[in-house]
């Protein structure tokens, strides 16, 4: 009790406050309140106002008529652009305004046309007769000069296809024309140019004076004698390009061949794309993640010719808590104070990719998460308008131009989300699985890595052996003279083909040995020309149809050539349209690092051919995830496009070339004289099962099966070669 005592004696008593000075406070507070100050501002300015009302009026009259006689009804347009400024600016629509800057230069220049149209009613005022002149005929072309400025300011890309188009109208009809000599009257030569004329039946092979250091090239095996329209206009357009291009000078020579030009493939445009709908999409998942209690925001927007990748940069959740507070005038303040900040998690954005396709109104979206090298999300919408990815687009690009020197085998493989080229070395990979669905873009994949490998390398440097059981998309390669045997289309001639290979590596390894060299690049160092050992590339357009006619085979020498065959310089390029279990084994994924795997049907056939979803969400048409043996995750890519006129272009150029003294690889004879006739190796067990067939009368698969221990696939070979030998010895029962 003391204690309390004295602390209440310690503390200050409060002096009472006089009435008088309490009313004072008061009354200052309430004429110093903002709503008495507003009132006595607004009372002094309307004072103000009726003080000087005749100067004002006779002031404004003067403006007025100042600005009619300079402006008319124009005036009009005065306000209204200054209303539209105002509501510019109020709803923060400056950025969308600046994007669209040639639309609103055309809406000016309309409105330059129509303030001229009533100078000539005189009511444009003294702007208006500037518009249009004194001469009135001058005034019209003025106008109409406007109006065409406005419909290109605001239609740019609708103009230029129209250009285009009357453009290649006036050339068809320039071609028409009949000229005086209406065929070849000779080849022509390099010491004069060549003179434009219409050929009326182009010829099936080169120019006479070609054929003395050239042979003839003969149409390929199984090809139709007679060429339909479409093949010969392709092989009209083929003469024209080597008449342009075979005979110049100025073509780079390797080893006594000729290197086709890069003028011989189409230059296709790269597709533009506006840059304030990939705003308006980049607001839109903005503001979708944010509905989710997301908070990011993108900060990169990279335009691809499939898709484009916006890069959100993930943002932070923070945890508040209310303090109050008094201020000076005792009133109670409430403020908001941080607490603690996290980062927003990667899977939150990763589970909305669903609601952000709806945002968006896309058929799928891709979430990449993070982009490789970057502390960003990719999140991939489809573009409204595809983009054409061309294999010369991505050959003159610096990142292949800067990998060709240095790769052995380097391959154009198309344009990233972000539109950046990606090349590979096929050297390095070193084998290549294809996989997709029919029409996803395989073969168009496969044509554009052959065409580029005939672009850069001779038949000295590298040779193909293709398989097409399909028989049309790979046999117009049959004339080039890199091939080391006749495009294959009969499935038992792959598989003495493939056996022929593995024979072909270990007679590679014994020469190496021999030479005391580690792998093919060693041993080419030393020699030149048709001394040298050339690349072997297997490229197989369906491996599906070859493990249906010898699983247990194929899977064997595929394995061991992808394990073995890569410092001997064979490597392999494999495709197939059913990436399933059955077909791409876990042997056959294990040895093919380096994968490509376009538009599948399920995440199950995506997991078979990349080891993780993705593959489902693709796009078709070349859209392809592309998954290199150094990286850890696949990177999205739009395949490189190569048209039938420039494979043919292509082909015709090395064939017209083709010569005697080319290296052969005698493929045909060990095929021919394959044991088995060809279709299955000797098995070692066949000597017993020709015992068991001796001793008993009858016998099965299943009896083989259990006396030799063996699984059904192998008994059942044995007992079809068993089957082939009793027909040979007269059809006498085994």
């Amino acid at each position: 009790m003391a204690r309390k005592r004295a602390s209440a004696d310690r503390q200050p008593r409060r002096q009472p406050r006089s009435k008088g000075s309490s009313g004072g406070n008061r009354f200052f507070r309430f004429i110093f309140s903002a709503p008495v100050r507003r009132l006595i501002l607004t009372v002094i300015f309307l004072g103000l106002i009726i003080w000087h009302w005749t100067t004002i009026t006779n002031w404004v009259d003067s403006v007025w008529a100042g600005t009619t006689d300079l402006f008319g009804w124009g005036l009009f347009f005065f306000f209204l652009a200054l209303g539209f400024i105002i509501g510019v600016v109020w709803g923060r629509r400056v950025l969308s305004f600046i994007y669209h800057w040639n639309q609103w230069l055309g809406a000016v220049a309309f409105i330059f046309v129509v303030w001229g149209i009533l100078a000539f009613f005189e009511m444009g005022g003294s702007f208006g007769d500037g518009i249009v002149g004194d001469d009135g005929l001058g005034g019209v072309f003025r106008l109409l000069g406007l109006v065409l400025l406005g419909i290109i300011l605001i239609a740019p890309g609708f103009c230029w296809r129209q250009l285009k188009r009357f453009l290649g109208w006036v050339g068809i009809q320039l071609r028409k024309r009949p000229s005086p000599e209406a065929t070849y009257a000779e080849p022509p030569s390099l010491d004069r140019p060549m003179e434009p004329s219409v050929i009326t039946q182009p010829p099936l092979t080169r120019p006479p004076d070609a054929e003395a250091t050239t042979p003839v090239v003969t149409p390929a095996a199984g090809a139709a004698l007679t060429p339909t329209p479409g093949q010969q206009e392709l092989r009209q357009v083929a003469q024209e390009v080597w008449k342009k291009y075979g005979e110049s000078p100025a073509l780079v020579t390797v080893d006594g061949w000729r290197l086709p030009p890069i003028d011989i493939l189409d230059n296709v445009p790269d597709v533009e794309f506006g840059q304030a709908d990939n705003m308006q999409r980049a607001r839109l998942i903005e503001e979708a993640l944010a509905s989710y209690g997301v908070a990011a925001k993108v900060v990169q927007i990279n335009a691809g010719p499939t898709v484009t990748q916006f890069g959100v940069e993930p943002g932070w959740d923070r945890k508040m808590k209310e303090v109050k507070e008094r201020d000076k005038d005792g009133n109670i303040k409430i403020r908001q104070e941080e607490v603690s900040k996290t980062r927003v998690k990667v899977e939150r954005i990763n589970s909305l990719s669903n609601d952000l396709a709806l945002a968006l109104a896309a058929p799928s979206i891709r979430i990449e998460a993070p982009v490789p090298g970057k502390s960003l999300v990719g999140i991939e919408v489809p573009n409204t308008i595809y983009g054409l990815v061309s294999l010369r687009g991505v050959v003159e690009t610096n990142v292949f131009q800067k990998l060709k020197p240095k790769a052995k085998l380097s391959l154009a493989l198309g344009k990233g989300a972000g539109g950046e080229a990606v090349a590979a070395d096929l050297s390095r990979m070193p084998h290549l699985l294809i996989a997709g669905a029919t029409g996803s873009g395989k073969t168009v994949c496969l044509n554009s890595i052959v065409c580029c490998l005939l672009l850069h390398y001779t038949p000295t440097d590298v040779r193909f052996i293709m398989v097409d059981p399909k028989r049309v998309e790979l046999t117009p390669f049959n004339s080039i003279p890199h091939l080391a045997v006749p495009v294959i289309v009969d499935t038992n001639k792959a598989l003495g083909t493939l056996r022929w290979l593995n024979q072909e590596m270990d007679k590679r390894y014994q020469k190496l040995a021999a030479d005391g060299a580690r792998n093919v690049e060693g041993y080419n160092k030393s020699r030149q020309g048709d001394e040298k050992l050339p690349y072997l590339v297997l490229v197989i357009d369906e491996l599906a149809d070859l493990m249906m006619a010898g699983f247990d085979e194929v899977e064997h020498v595929l394995c061991r050539l992808a394990q073995l065959a890569r410092a001997t310089g064979i490597h392999l390029i494999v495709a197939t349209q059913r990436p399933s279990v059955d077909v791409v084994t876990g042997l056959i994924k294990a040895n093919f690092p380096t994968r490509i795997s376009f538009a599948v049907t399920s995440q199950v056939d995506s997991r078979t051919i990349l080891d993780m979803g993705g593959a489902e969400k693709l796009l078709g048409r070349g859209d392809m995830l592309y998954m290199p043996t150094e990286a850890a995750k696949p990177k999205r890519l739009q395949g490189c496009y190569v048209s039938d006129a420039e494979r043919e272009r292509l082909v015709y150029f090395w064939g017209s070339q083709q010569k005697e003294e080319a290296l052969p690889l005698k493929i045909e004879e060990i095929v021919a004289t394959a044991p088995g006739g060809g279709t299955y190796p000797p098995d070692p067990l066949l000597e017993a099962a020709r015992q068991l067939g001796r001793e008993h009368k009858h016998i099965s698969t299943s009896f083989l099966q259990r006396r030799l221990r063996i699984g059904y696939p192998r008994a059942a070979r044995i007992m079809d070669q068993l089957e082939e030998e009793g027909i040979k010895r007269g059809g006498e029962e085994v």
